[in-house]
């Protein structure tokens, strides 16, 4: 998963009743050169084979991985391969930089440490 400033990039797909599925990408750039030449290999575009769903919470909601039966029903199919190409297909690019990390750097300074 991303570290502190990287950048984080959701394709959302838009399906029925409100419900928005999400694959997460490795870079928006990558996405990009897969939708312009579909032979250039899956595993190079996505973080991980996980499609998600956010149960009609948009794309900000909190992400359950997708069940065969939501894909099925959004879909026509179970195949997580047709399903994620039809994302990346279909879907919008969100992107976002994760803020770095907070926590005390250095606890040699200050009360923190015992006397």
């Amino acid at each position: 998963m991303a570290r502190g400033n990287a950048e984080l990039t959701k394709i959302i797909y838009k399906g029925k009743d409100n419900n928005s599925y999400v694959v997460i990408v490795d870079s928006a750039e990558e996405y990009q050169k897969w939708k312009k030449d579909q032979s250039v290999p899956l595993a190079q575009v996505l973080s991980g084979w996980k499609i998600f769903t956010t149960h009609k919470h948009g794309a900000q909601g909190i992400m359950d991985t997708a069940s065969n039966s939501s894909l099925e029903n959004e879909f026509g199919t179970s195949n997580e391969e047709e399903c994620v190409k039809k994302i990346l297909r279909d879907g919008s690019p969100q992107t976002k930089t994760n803020p770095e990390r907070q926590g005390d750097t250095n606890m040699t300074d200050g009360s923190m440490v015992a006397h």
